[in-house]
């Protein structure tokens, strides 16, 4: 078997441990698992939350519970609520995420979304 694959596995979030990750304003709270080229999280920011930077790195990015607006730099604005997703590549959006009551996301990234 190639180190890159994924061997079929259940996940219990409430067993993945959280770390903190302080933003411009407000907390994150992340729950990673870390693969070969693959990240998944559970990612709760708080109510008030602003990222203390801009990405540019790809996801995809599914929202569990609340709203999120997602600025970009060049100043567009796109709002996602329960049961919404967006999906970017690396390097093609430079983007935060804003939240006022707080937000509960899963979001994925890795090797996959590179420009090609």
């Amino acid at each position: 078997m190639n180190d890159k694959n994924i061997p079929f596995q259940t996940i219990d979030w409430s067993k993945i441990p959280k770390t903190e990750h302080k933003g411009e304003t407000g907390v994150a709270y992340w729950q990673t698992l870390q693969f070969d080229g693959l990240r998944i999280r559970i990612v709760e920011y708080s109510a008030g939350y602003v990222a203390d930077h801009w990405c540019q790195k790809g996801h995809i990015v599914h929202c569990l519970e609340g709203e999120v607006t997602n600025e970009q730099e060049e100043g567009i604005s796109s709002v996602l609520t329960s049961g919404m997703s967006y999906v970017v590549s690396d390097d093609l959006s430079s983007h935060r995420s804003v939240t006022k009551n707080g937000v509960k996301l899963m979001i994925i990234d890795g090797d996959f979304l590179q420009l090609k």
